[in-house]
């Protein structure tokens, strides 16, 4: 079979560290795949006025399959600033270019996988009423709408006539808004659509009928967001009813979901969320099964076929001047791991993720943040691995 061509996308920070090493499994376990660099992040934000460059989503268009590091994201006025001299005042605007890549594609359906890893001194862990310790198997699988929500980018500050005028014609608005100087006021949208939301509703119906759970958690606000979060509760029950009907509906308010993860995650396996509201959850998962360290994303479109694989964490530009690499590039490589498991390399993908395990379960080799220490380049001196002998003792386990 001919090799398979994957887009590298580094990005910005330590995007560009723990791709590398990621890259390294996959070519020790001997996956067979051409490399081909996307530029993606600030760099081309400053330079070009554009951190999604055409030549990238053309190399997207083309191959399908892309992983994804990292990328550094600043407000409005700092990234004006930071814009070539020449480029300024020539109308351009800064958007994120993870989520133009999510809208360009199509990648609404996000899987962002939050499992415990036994040894990883940093999971969950709760007292037990005759004052011992339990610690409970996190395994859940978080469904985040990608492309619409809080998220979507259809936002003003000063909004125009037309824009003013629609939002006028809202009793609540004019009651509660029309006392604000327009040039003071800012709007955000909340875009929820039947189709999508449909979509990533039935992408966890499968999951969990897959895995043998008999409920999905809607984690939304419907008793407040009634017409968005009305939505997308309203097709769940129906679809239950419908077509899942040994799967039920839990319906959990967002808030009330932070409480309940941190005394019972174990209860919940599968979650679907608006955008925002899924960042936010599956950020607190994260939490609970050892940091960002461990988080992992896949995002894929089931019509184009394009999709994208990235850990959640962010660029932390300041660990990426360090003249040894500290961060745990575990996440970088478990985000491979969705990528194997999509491309149906499940013996890659199953022997990597065991690799993973036996090393977080040794315990020999721990990353800073496994350890609980801050993050300052002297953790090396102190016993933490740097990222490349994280990965080196990943490797010796294959």
């Amino acid at each position: 079979m001919a090799k398979r061509t994957i887009v590298t996308m580094p990005g910005d920070g330590i995007g560009k560290a723990v791709l590398s090493e990621c890259i390294r499994v996959l070519n020790a376990i001997g996956f067979e795949a051409n490399y081909v660099n996307g530029d993606i992040g600030w760099e081309f934000w400053c330079k070009e006025g554009n951190p999604l460059p055409e030549r990238t989503i053309k190399l997207l268009e083309e191959h399908k399959i892309g992983l994804f590091g990292a990328i550094t994201s600043k407000p409005k006025d700092k990234a004006t600033a930071e814009l070539a001299p020449e480029l300024k005042d020539k109308g351009f605007i800064y958007y994120s270019p993870i989520v133009t890549m999510r809208q360009k594609f199509g990648l609404d359906i996000c899987m962002r996988p939050c499992q415990t890893l036994v040894g990883n001194p940093l999971n969950f862990v709760r007292r037990t009423a005759n004052g011992g310790v339990d610690e409970p198997v996190v395994d859940c699988m978080i469904f985040r709408q990608n492309t619409e929500g809080l998220y979507g980018g259809v936002e003003w500050t000063n909004p125009g006539d037309k824009v003013y005028d629609a939002l006028m014609t809202h009793p609540r608005f004019k009651e509660n808004f029309a006392w604000c100087p327009r040039p003071e006021l800012a709007v955000s949208t909340r875009i929820v659509t039947k189709k999508y939301s449909t979509r990533i509703i039935k992408a966890a119906f499968e999951y969990a009928k897959k895995r043998g759970f008999d409920k999905i958690t809607l984690c939304e606000k419907p008793n407040v967001i009634r017409e968005t979060s009305g939505m997308m509760l309203k097709i769940a029950q129906e679809m239950s009813k419908s077509e899942y009907p040994n799967i039920r509906v839990e319906d959990v308010n967002i808030d009330a979901m932070m409480m309940w993860l941190t005394k019972n995650p174990e209860n919940y396996h599968v979650i679907v969320s608006e955008n925002m509201f899924g960042d936010i959850v599956s950020d607190a998962f994260a939490g609970l099964i050892g940091g960002l360290g461990f988080a992992t994303s896949a995002q894929f479109n089931p019509e184009s076929g394009v999709a994208v694989f990235e850990p959640t964490h962010g660029s932390a530009p300041k660990y990426a001047d360090y003249k040894v690499s500290i961060v745990n590039p575990i996440a970088m490589i478990l985000s491979a791991v969705l990528m194997l498991e999509h491309l149906n390399e499940m013996e890659f993908a199953n022997r990597i993720r065991k690799a993973v395990a036996d090393v977080v379960a040794e315990g020999k080799v721990r990353a800073y943040d496994m350890l609980k220490m801050k993050g300052t380049p002297d953790v090396i001196n102190q016993g933490a691995a740097s990222t490349k002998q994280m990965t080196d003792a990943i490797i010796e386990k294959l």
